[in-house]
């Protein structure tokens, strides 16, 4: 194999300081060079034209030409190294030239892992990541505070002179803050003079995107590059310098906010200000998930993972299976791609990824909580697919994990899994609007114990399938929206009619808490942004309490009205519809029980008995307390926890006014 040509550096060296040599790159495909002179790109380039020059010289040729010249810029593709990876940043135009560029840096040695990609808010290098199945590959934004403020301090740098820079990798610009420009009044005079010479020359210069080399951060037009035009800082005496310096920072001072006129970490504003202005392509605040048409609730909370490529129906698994250390999850993501190609045969790409964090505000329990989602693209359609993947919370890991013997852990598994399945039918039947798809599967994992041998024990592990719910839950809805009083008379509504049925399958935690509104009811929205209907994702927890009278849950279903409260224009209206339609909705189920018992009383027939908590005997306990549960009884107890007080008027009446 050819031998990659490093002008330069060695990739990855550092100087004394511990810092990265040179922390730009840039690699030059048809030459199988890489350039890490540390300089900006512009400057590599010229470098590298200039070595060719050079050789072409020594070797009795002619130098470039004006054409031939311009192909070697042509060639160059920019990259930065950010601790221990490489990230190229694409010409959107020209994604063919970054993926041989990607082709060099795996040819000198750097793993495809440790190879990421920028500008992925634009659409065409999207896109292009997409359909090779590789959105896994896309540079991770940072989801906690801590990693926000590494990102920043790693993105300092210089030029030829100190890190006074916040460098966006995206799109090459340099942002100067007032709080660094200020700092150079403590550099000697050659040192004071040299950066402001810097300033003057890189500010009015483009790289070759078309992004300024330097900009100044938070300035507006009071403050720009022509501010530095009318000095010679090379020929100003030293007095001169220094007083030129102060005129300088008192006019960035005056063109920049108050709030961003010193470089604070800790102030959340300031850190997330500057953190968007290093990963966009402008200094615009980052607002939601870049990838898909995920509600914002889902921002930054992906770990795309890697799988492989599809071509003509046929899969080929990304070559980093090859190496050794998998994560977990990516074994995992690996054995979802398998289903999924066994089961379409058009299919064009697909992306899957781990939600790194719960979407939820109640606390994990016990039992498996990993979550991911398939993104799924198929010839003819014009349109991609979103599945959400979640792990069965008992399985056979969990059962192994209690010391249950495997073929009684297995036993085990797949009766939990019929459970789920039979509790998702009898949530439609007591009329909960779940997802109409769902499909239970399952894969095959690796299980370590001491019993197993260092290679593990292969089990297969199951895993429920749906379809992504456009739209945002129930407990994330912005405030803001429920000062339009038909919006939330709307909303208040269909929560109520949500709240009937949760109430009546007795659904909450282990500790007994009711589970409602808190993060599994999506609100849809129609295309005037009102909400129509409200979907249960997930029915976690329906069925754990199939005992309680339900007055003595009853109460708990006015925490969704009295969390609201101060957010409302109306909170009396909200209240009387939210509880007109609880009360109406359960009446309807009860009614339609009463009409229809037969066939509800013998759904579960066929499956075995006990009375220790199987299914079976959960449903007829849930159908022996709805008969016996007083609607007016319910009514009064939630009205009576209500933080509002709702008068006598019927609220259907107030709905339909509006």
């Amino acid at each position: 194999m050819p031998t990659v040509n490093i002008l330069g550096a060695p990739l990855f060296s550092t100087g004394a300081n511990g810092r990265p040599v040179s922390s730009i790159l840039t690699i030059f495909p048809r030459f199988d060079t890489i350039v890490t002179i540390p300089t900006i790109h512009l400057f590599q380039i010229d470098a590298f034209v200039k070595r060719m020059n050079e050789e072409r010289l020594a070797a009795g040729r002619p130098p470039l030409n004006l054409n031939e010249e311009g192909e070697v810029r042509g060639d160059a593709v920019a990259a930065v190294i950010e601790g221990n990876r490489v990230q190229i940043r694409p010409h959107p135009d020209d994604m063919p030239l970054a993926f041989r560029a990607d082709k060099i840096l795996q040819k000198a040695g750097v793993s495809k892992r440790r190879i990421k990609y920028l500008n992925v808010f634009n659409v065409n290098v999207r896109d292009s990541l997409k359909r090779r199945g590789e959105l896994w590959r896309i540079a991770r934004l940072p989801t906690q505070r801590q990693e926000m403020k590494e990102r920043i301090l790693a993105a300092k740098t210089g030029i030829d002179g100190k890190p006074i820079y916040y460098h966006n990798a995206t799109t090459g610009t340099r942002w100067l803050t007032l709080h660094e420009f200020s700092q150079l009044a403590h550099l000697d005079e050659p040192s004071l003079r040299q950066h402001l010479a810097e300033i003057r020359r890189f500010s009015t210069s483009s790289n070759r995107d078309g992004n300024p080399e330097i900009a100044f951060y938070m300035a507006d037009e009071r403050f720009t590059s022509e501010c530095f035009e009318c000095y010679d800082f090379a020929a100003l005496a030293p007095a001169d310098l220094r007083a030129a310096f102060e005129e300088l920072r008192k006019r960035f001072r005056s063109a920049v906010p108050p709030e961003s006129r010193e470089d604070d970490l800790e102030h959340d504003v300031w850190r997330q200000r500057m953190f968007s202005a290093l990963v966009t392509e402008s200094d615009e605040v980052v607002q939601s998930e870049v990838l898909l048409s995920l509600s914002p609730e889902f921002f930054m909370q992906i770990h795309w993972l890697p799988g492989g490529r599809i071509k003509n129906g046929e899969l080929a698994f990304d070559e980093v299976f090859e190496e050794d250390g998998q994560d977990p999850c990516e074994e995992k993501a690996r054995e979802f791609l398998y289903n999924l190609v066994r089961e379409y045969g058009d299919l064009e790409y697909v992306n899957i990824g781990k939600v790194v964090n719960s979407l939820s505000r109640r606390n994990p329990g016990r039992g498996r909580r990993e979550v991911y989602l398939a993104v799924v693209k198929r010839y003819g359609q014009t349109s991609e697919t979103v599945s959400v993947i979640r792990m069965q919370k008992w399985d056979v890991q969990q059962h192994l994990n209690n010391k249950l013997m495997l073929p009684e852990a297995m036993f085990r598994s797949d009766e939990y899994t019929e459970y789920v399945l039979d509790r998702r039918f009898a949530c439609r039947y007591l009329g909960m609007n779940i997802p109409k798809q769902f499909n239970a599967r399952k894969i095959c994992e690796r299980y370590f114990a001491d019993w197993t041998g260092p290679n593990g024990y292969m089990i297969w592990s199951p895993y429920f399938e749906r379809a992504y719910i456009p739209g945002v839950a129930t407990d994330k809805m912005p405030h803001q929206r429920f000062q339009d009083p038909d919006f939330a008379l709307a909303f208040a509504r269909l929560l109520g009619r949500a709240a009937a049925s949760n109430m009546i399958v007795g659904r909450c935690d282990a500790s007994s808490k009711t589970m409602f509104d808190d993060g599994d009811e999506i609100i849809m929205e129609d295309e005037l942004g009102m909400p129509v209907e409200i979907v249960v994702a997930d029915q976690t927890g329906t069925f754990a309490d199939y005992r309680t009278p339900l007055r003595n849950l009853a109460a708990s279903y006015a925490d969704p009205v009295n969390r609201r409260l101060e957010h409302l224009a109306d909170p009396e209206a909200f209240a009387r519809v939210y509880l007109d339609a609880l009360v109406d909705r359960f009446c309807c189920i009860q009614e339609k029980y009463r009409l229809r018992r037969k066939a509800f009383d013998t759904l579960f027939k066929v499956r075995p008995f006990d009375d220790k908590g199987c299914f079976a005997d959960r449903w007829r306990r849930v159908l022996q307390r709805l008969e016996q549960s007083d609607s007016r009884e319910l009514a009064q107890i939630i009205r009576a926890n209500l933080r509002v007080s709702v008068g006598s008027q019927p609220a259907a009446a107030i709905f339909e006014a509006t």
